[in-house]
């Protein structure tokens, strides 16, 4: 059984997970956990390629004479949160830690590793994209631009996300939409500042973003498809220093996560539209970025694909009804930018009741990497069987 085969290795694969959770690096800065992975994959005779998108690791494993190629993709990078577990293997870097569990898809990828160099069986060619930056920049879309596809062709290309409160090993998937969308809005409301005992002589940019922030929930609850799920997060609002004065202006940061090309464009139209007539309402004017810094695009499961994997998990014992997710997963991976080259599956792993993902006391469950590596390899054997 292929558990079985795997956990032999979990000692290993536990000392590795909780080695790269000790050691956490930010975007393109992944040098030391870049190194690890190819000393690794080397030792276990994979073919190595090291140096795509700055820090970014491929390692390649053939067998057989089928033409056919997958790649399994896992994110490396960690975010600028400062760790508050207390565990043994907490982070050594002052700032930054594994909040996202990005440690244990790098290791359930390593675990399929040693599985394959000691198992092989399968027909074609498996590519493992190990990825740097999907945290804000996108390690995904520069990987492209820097031709990965054209070096290391394949048919379908997976990857999937630890998800808390699921039980350990547990797939969730389903096809079409599967992540969502997100664009970040920054707004400036700007009136005219005052003393606070003379208001009637100030233009208030306070009231009037407080007014934006209640309003653009109606982008969502009265003009998107409820059958489409959006969110509308004002993240920050700043603006003042003192009770006693009305300042000038006051900026909003808001994100907005969308699960079609339609509700992107249609809420791409309507929030500057109500931030600029509510601010106008109240005598204020507005200016507004749309798009600003980072834009994911709505992950789309290949449906043939995303059925292959739900049927792998039901084939297993999972209960379909459990399989199945009733729909998209609201955060945003820029696993998109693979999907929208070639046809592939994104999916959720359960990892168990522990806290939630970004959050700084999260610390990835390792019950759940012999099961991640075990399904990993199911999906090779799966697409690439042996005749």
């Amino acid at each position: 059984m292929i558990e079985e085969i795997i956990a032999q290795y979990e000692e290993q694969l536990v000392a590795i997970r909780r080695d790269l959770h000790a050691h956490p690096e930010l975007q393109f800065q992944e040098h030391r956990t870049a190194a690890l992975i190819a000393d690794i994959l080397g030792q276990l005779g994979f073919e190595v390629t090291t140096g795509i998108a700055e820090t970014g690791v491929v390692g390649t494993l053939r067998n057989g004479s089928d033409e056919r190629a997958i790649a399994i993709r896992a994110d490396i990078d960690a975010l600028p949160i400062t760790e508050t577990t207390g565990v043994p293997h907490a982070s050594r870097s002052p700032g930054v830690m594994h909040a996202c569990g990005h440690d244990g898809h790098t290791t359930m990828l390593l675990g399929l590793a040693f599985y394959l160099s000691a198992n092989r069986n399968f027909d074609g060619t498996v590519h493992l994209f190990f990825q740097p930056a999907e945290e804000d920049i996108s390690g995904a879309l520069r990987m492209i631009e820097e031709g990965i596809f054209d070096r290391f062709p394949v048919d379908a290309i997976f990857g999937l996300h630890n998800m808390p409160g699921y039980p350990v090993g547990q797939v969730l998937v389903k096809p079409g939409a599967i992540t969502a969308a997100v664009d970040i809005v920054s707004a400036r409301i700007i009136g005219v500042a005052g003393h606070g005992a003379l208001p009637h002589q100030a233009v208030d940019p306070v009231v009037a973003a407080s007014s934006v922030v209640m309003a653009l929930q109606t982008a969502v609850a009265r003009n998107a498809d409820p059958l489409e799920p959006t969110v509308v997060t004002v993240g920050a609002i700043n603006g003042g220093v003192l009770a006693t004065a009305i300042p000038e202006e006051v900026t909003l940061k808001i994100g907005v996560r969308t699960t079609s090309e339609a509700s992107r464009a249609l809420m791409e139209r309507r929030i500057p539209e109500i931030i600029q007539q509510q601010a106008a309402s109240f005598g204020c004017r507005a200016e507004v970025v749309y798009g600003e810094g980072y834009r994911y695009p709505v992950g789309v499961n290949n449906p043939q694909v995303a059925n292959m994997v739900r049927d792998i998990a039901v084939n297993m014992g999972q209960d379909p009804r459990a399989v199945v997710l009733p729909g998209p997963i609201m955060f945003s991976e820029d696993f998109a930018y693979f999907l929208q080259q070639v046809p592939g599956c994104y999916f959720g792993l359960g990892t168990g009741n522990i806290k939630s993902l970004h959050d700084p006391g999260y610390d990835f469950n390792d019950a759940a990497l012999v099961p991640g590596a075990a399904f990993w390899a199911r999906i090779v054997e799966s697409f690439l069987p042996v005749q």
